[in-house]
């Protein structure tokens, strides 16, 4: 892969990254007719930047099969009016093979969720990434890091091994701890997005960052371009007035241990009427009394 296509992979991540919802019909399958109506709603809305299988598309709840569902019907509603960065995980030959499926479905990106296992090595994540990266020397390869312990000087290793690493989706909920990893990573060797969504974004792009990762999107487009206007100008008076319009709903999303994550994204959409507001276990249904409350901040996003 030149450099020329990496500098466009990379320039891809400077932005708003958006996380799809995964629509359910009522009988559990997934609503392929209103994902593609959600996916046109973001291009339409300007997002040029979309990550299926990730976390708010309820990426561990889906069958093998529906990932490869999702990340097909991504790829072709969105031609080429957006890039694609294709979440993958699980088991290694899994990863690698949704790795390769996104190859070779044209996307020029993928993320790579933090591997689940209750035995993670710093070594072994680097050799676990290694992996996935060689496997597709052709992709921008983005880490999806969610864990404190690991050492920017780890993922500088394993950049040196792979030039295709191009971005870190960071997520870890720490400023001070990003800055100092970013660093120790090397600031301009990666694209850093802030992986925790708008309510990180103004630290974290104080900080080095230069896009973030959204769930909201799905809901207000505008809201969240609005805030990534604001902090490519470094008018941080500008986002934090955006930042105190989505802390609510935020707040929502981020209680109990984010158990309502999801949740509070489709309900939103759903009191849109633009899906159901299933979501799949372990996530649940947001609590009756909460419900009234997401589709008041919906609605007025909405106007």
């Amino acid at each position: 892969m030149s450099s020329v296509a990496f500098e466009t992979q990379r320039a891809a991540l400077t932005g708003v990254v958006a996380i799809p919802v995964t629509p359910f019909a009522a009988d559990g399958s997934i609503d392929t007719g209103a994902h593609r109506a959600l996916l046109r709603r973001l291009l339409d809305g300007g997002i040029t930047t979309l990550t299926p299988n990730g976390n708010t598309g309820e990426f561990y709840a889906l069958t093998p099969e529906e990932r490869r569902l999702v990340a097909e019907t991504t790829a072709d509603e969105a031609g080429d009016r957006a890039a694609i960065l294709v979440g993958v995980g699980h088991d290694l030959p899994t990863a690698i093979a949704s790795a390769r499926h996104a190859r070779d479905l044209g996307a020029g990106m993928v993320m790579v969720h933090q591997p689940v296992h209750p035995y993670v090595s710093a070594a072994g994540w680097a050799d676990y990434h290694r992996a996935v990266a060689e496997a597709v020397p052709e992709l921008g390869v983005v880490p999806y890091i969610r864990d404190e312990r690991l050492s920017g000087a780890r993922l500088a290793e394993l950049a040196g091994h792979c030039p295709n690493v191009i971005g870190v989706k960071y997520a870890v909920p720490d400023a001070a701890r990003f800055a100092a990893f970013a660093r120790d990573a090397g600031l301009d060797r990666f694209v850093w997005v802030a992986g925790l969504a708008e309510p990180y974004a103004p630290a974290y792009f104080s900080a080095g960052a230069t896009g973030f990762t959204s769930g909201l999107v799905n809901v207000a487009p505008a809201v969240s371009l609005n805030m990534l206007e604001a902090l490519r100008t470094g008018d941080y008076p500008a986002a934090m007035k955006v930042w105190e319009q989505i802390r609510r709903f935020e707040e929502l999303r981020a209680a109990h241990g984010s158990a309502n994550n999801v949740t509070v994204v489709k309900e939103a959409l759903a009191a849109l009427g633009l899906c159901r507001r299933d979501v799949r276990p372990p996530s649940g249904p947001l609590p009756e009394g909460e419900r009234a409350e997401v589709a008041a901040i919906a609605a007025g996003w909405s106007l």
